[in-house]
């Protein structure tokens, strides 16, 4: 019989002995190796045979990269067992240029294995010719649009993004600027402009255009040039093999994807100073159209009370350069800095009310008037100043002075006038019934516990602040407590996906929380967190060798949750409680 079972492990490390798995390697890729600025290119790199103890990360200046996945493929061929991991980063560049991925080194199975370096360039986005766009050969394209190409400094104007799409694309995905050259101008937030997409001809092909708004404003004069304004998208256009009936191929067929670069002309702008002649002397820099309101009270008060003026300013302009100027007709009050607030009705916020309440009080009884209010701003419709005026307020101001002593009413029975008044009272003789003193309030126990209260807050709030010193430089410990707190959170949120049967969000927040409490316990980030370490960190070598075991199930079910995803409820409930008793026994390793 001990024959029979030696024969049979002879003949299974025959059958296995082709299994071998092949020599390591480590290789990247570009997935193109020219592009525009603006769009994307995707960098491979590829461990064959082994995995990495950590993943190189490329660092090119005006390069950026963005690690977009891990992929995990095994296949056996001839016999031959191969396993290959994919890591992806999303390459795109932030100006043109020829640029040179280094050589990157990693290690496989304690050797270090090189890349070789990879040329790539970037060349200039260009906006497409008249010709190009009338021929209708444009998926899409972007248009720049200013209502006027001169502007004064501090003129609120709102530019005009138009993004055209050809009629035959189905849909647009991930539209985003990537860089918008407004230098010289005050630029806020881009937004659609609601309901007003429009269908229009171009050429001999229809296209959909929608408006973008950006609102603008001047903030040097000289000659200034907006744009150009480039972005990326994705439209999705009908697929090359269409066929069948175009009514169910609008359903059925899900079309093809094309990453487009948008770019705009650039825009040259005249930007003028604000005139100096017949400028106004309380002019504090106002742009637009605008009008005033005013009202102020009490009007009837005593020197030194009080008054509170409420001035509305309402149009459209840059309201958010809008301030109350200093009133000189009102020498005779003492003023307090005013305070305001900003209402708009506009997205852009160019168009509103700005509100201002100052207080005033006036320093003599001469003061017979509120003087008038006066507010100037400069409109560049008409290129003049224009000036706003509130009538004065009369008001009553009055002295302030002693007030007089209060009269005693005289009593019925008072003695009548030829009675010599009677200045010293005889002294009483009769003292009354004397009464038992109570019990002194130094020896009551209410009195005595009232004086142990403040001198016990006292120790109390010594003792808060030692433990808030002793936190604040324990890094360590808060890191602890953030993590036992991330911990719990996390096993509710397993238990809740697990009850949902929902594999990808349960592995992934498994893996999550293992990469914290192993982060906490090794005090390394928690990113850098990956199977390797186990048999790397020095603390996890010397723990049970139960608890190390239990960590790589732990990160073989993440793994093979890629691209074996496990299925029923029962079976994640089942990882579920063993990764909640493996929590427990992480927490008693000791760094």
């Amino acid at each position: 019989m001990r024959f029979i079972w030696k024969n049979l492990l002879v003949l299974l490390a025959v059958a296995l002995l082709p299994l071998a798995v092949a020599a390591a390697s480590f290789t990247a890729s570009l997935d193109r190796d020219a592009l525009t600025l603006g769009e994307t290119a995707t960098l491979a790199l590829t461990f064959e045979g082994a995995q990495p103890r950590t993943v190189p990360t490329p660092r090119v200046q005006g390069l950026q990269f963005t690690q977009a996945g891990t992929s995990q493929n095994v296949s056996i061929v001839n016999g031959a067992m191969t396993s290959t991991v994919t890591v992806s980063f999303q390459v795109a560049a932030q100006r043109a240029g020829d640029f040179t991925i280094p050589a990157l080194t990693a290690d496989l199975n304690g050797q270090t294995y090189s890349t070789q370096p990879i040329k790539l360039t970037v060349g200039k986005a260009s906006a497409p010719t008249a010709d190009a766009v009338n021929s209708g050969n444009e998926v899409a394209f972007l248009k720049l649009i200013l209502p006027k190409n001169k502007l004064y400094v501090g003129e609120p104007v709102i530019a005009k993004l138009e993004l055209y799409l050809r009629e035959d694309v189905s849909g647009l995905n991930g539209f985003q600027l990537t860089s918008s050259a407004t230098e010289g101008f005050s630029a806020g937030k881009t937004a659609e402009l609601p309901n007003q997409r429009r269908r229009v001809q171009v050429g001999n092909r229809g296209y959909t255009v929608i408006p973008l708004a950006l609102p603008l404003s001047a903030v040097r004069s000289g000659p200034l040039t907006l744009g150009p304004f480039t972005a990326n998208a994705v439209v999705v256009l009908p697929g090359q093999n269409q066929g069948g009936d175009p009514f169910f191929r609008q359903f059925f067929n899900q079309g093809e994807q094309k990453q487009v670069v948008l770019t705009t002309e650039p825009f040259s702008v005249e930007s003028l100073n604000l005139p100096t002649q017949n400028q106004p002397a309380n002019f504090t820099g106002a742009v637009g159209d605008f009008t005033m309101s005013a009202t102020a009270g009490p009007t009837t008060m005593t020197v030194g009370d009080p008054i509170t003026v409420h001035v509305q300013i309402a149009g459209h302009g840059t309201l958010d350069t809008v301030s109350l100027p200093t009133q000189d007709a009102w020498h005779n009050f003492k003023t307090y800095p005013p305070t305001a607030k900003l209402e708009t009705t506009d997205q852009f916020g160019f168009q509103g009310t700005k509100s201002f309440e100052q207080i005033i009080s006036p320093q003599n009884s001469d003061v017979h008037e509120l003087p008038a209010l006066t507010f100037s701003y400069f409109n560049p419709d008409d290129g003049q100043y224009h000036t706003l005026t509130e009538p004065a307020v009369p008001i009553t101001v009055k002295a302030a002075g002693t007030s007089p002593l209060p009269t005693l009413a005289a009593n019925k029975n008072a003695a009548s006038e030829n009675q010599t008044p009677q200045d010293i009272l005889p002294i009483k003789e009769k003292l009354g019934t004397l009464t038992a003193q109570a019990t002194p309030l130094v020896t009551r126990p209410v009195f005595l516990a009232a004086q142990a209260v403040p001198v016990l807050a006292l120790l109390a709030a010594f003792v808060w602040r030692k433990r808030a010193d002793s936190l604040a430089n324990n890094p360590r410990l808060r890191r602890q407590r953030a993590v036992a707190q991330v911990v719990a959170m996390g096993l509710n949120d397993l238990k809740k996906y697990a009850a949902a049967n929902r594999p990808d969000d349960f592995f992934a927040t498994l893996f999550r929380l293992l990469q914290e409490q192993l982060g906490e316990r090794l005090d390394c980030p928690a990113s850098a967190i990956t199977e390797d370490v186990i048999e790397s960190h020095a603390v996890l070598r010397r723990a049970p060798v139960a608890l190390r075991t239990a960590l790589h199930e732990q990160f073989q079910l993440c793994n093979q949750a890629r691209y074996a995803p496990v299925r029923g409820v029962s079976e994640l409930n089942s990882v579920a409680t063993q990764f909640e008793k493996l929590i427990a026994q992480l927490q008693e390793v000791r760094g």
